[in-house]
């Protein structure tokens, strides 16, 4: 395999992590949009909030670095589901004090206070961990997995030659990535899919007055949903941290924005859409980032959102097949 193969096959791998912890996020701005039409700006803030709180979680269990034994396989599902706990909370409390009152208000109300709350929450984090470059340690190996010598034989049973991969390196951190993004990306469409709790929200996403009268409690759907939405934000805030091993106070401004991008190009309130546009999204940036240049990636990124707005509005799935077309 070419050096050129390599760098490309590194790129895609690349792509795809992005893709993945974009996906978790959007996935909160499309359940929202799709049930009661709002854009929550402050979604990326929470997850910022999942880096900071599993940081700290992780702060007080002091675990051994890197993790190995019951502490990769115990501690930290733990910390992840406490982490998305404290976070679908945190979303459920903002939606009860900022946006329930709203409701019936013009949309620039609830828009303004959104953007209201992310200001807000960023100043928290700024005071809460200091407005500075805050390092998440290492909790995985560094080696990379490709390099893995009974990885290699294995692959060999089957075969398959990957000795000459060793350029491509696959951590086992991108296997934590994906092995947190599929599962509750699949969870989150059966759960939307064959639940009652889910089919209230489409029939609520479809129309709240008729889903009303039909004896479903809107509000609580709704608050529901803020959960879902903050609790995959905050684990996608822990998987950053785990992946990335840095952030700071303004992270969530970034990361929501790709997301939201993400949502509008996959067709905002689809649930599908927010997830093939968060990889579409991870890819252009892995490639631009390594062919054309870093400082060209949002140039890139937000042209290719523009074109897509002004040719085709609804993004590539469509916004009219929301959350209740699942």
């Amino acid at each position: 395999m070419s050096i050129d193969n390599q760098v490309f096959i590194q790129n895609v791998i690349i792509g795809l992590t992005v893709g993945g912890y974009l996906a978790l996020i959007a996935l909160g701005y499309t359940m929202v949009y799709g049930i009661i039409e709002l854009i929550n700006f402050a979604h990326g803030d929470l997850f910022a909030f999942g880096f900071f709180i599993s940081l700290t979680i992780f702060a007080e269990i002091n675990p051994e670095i890197p993790l190995h034994g019951s502490d990769l396989y115990f501690t930290l599902p733990a910390v992840a589901l406490l982490t998305m706990l404290l976070t679908g909370s945190l979303n459920l409390a903002i939606d009860q004090i900022a946006y329930k009152p709203l409701r019936k208000a013009p949309r620039l109300a609830p828009l303004l206070t959104a953007v209201g709350v992310s200001f807000m929450l960023e100043a928290i984090y700024a005071i809460w961990k200091g407005p500075i470059q805050i390092p998440y340690p290492r909790y995985f190996p560094k080696e990379d997995y490709m390099e893995n010598e009974h990885v290699i034989s294995f692959f060999s049973k089957l075969g398959m030659d990957i000795t000459e991969w060793r350029i491509v390196s696959f951590t086992t951190k991108d296997l934590f990535l994906f092995g947190v993004t599929i599962p509750l990306v699949a969870l989150l469409t059966l759960f939307i899919d064959r639940t009652r709790i889910g089919k209230a929200m489409r029939a609520s996403a479809q129309d709240r007055e008729a889903a009303m009268m039909m004896g479903i409690n809107v509000n609580r759907i709704i608050a529901t949903t803020f959960f879902v939405g903050g609790a995959l934000a905050g684990v996608a805030g822990m998987v950053w941290g785990l992946y990335i091993n840095s952030g700071r106070f303004t992270m969530g401004f970034e990361a929501g924005l790709m997301a939201f991008t993400s949502a509008v190009l996959g067709g905002i309130g689809n649930i599908r859409g927010a997830v093939l546009g968060a990889f579409i999204i991870g890819m252009i940036k892995a490639m631009s980032d390594s062919y054309i240049g870093s400082e060209w990636t949002r140039v890139v990124i937000f042209g290719i959102l523009i074109l897509m707005l002004v040719f085709r509005p609804s993004g590539i799935l469509g916004s009219t097949q929301s959350i209740e077309k699942l």
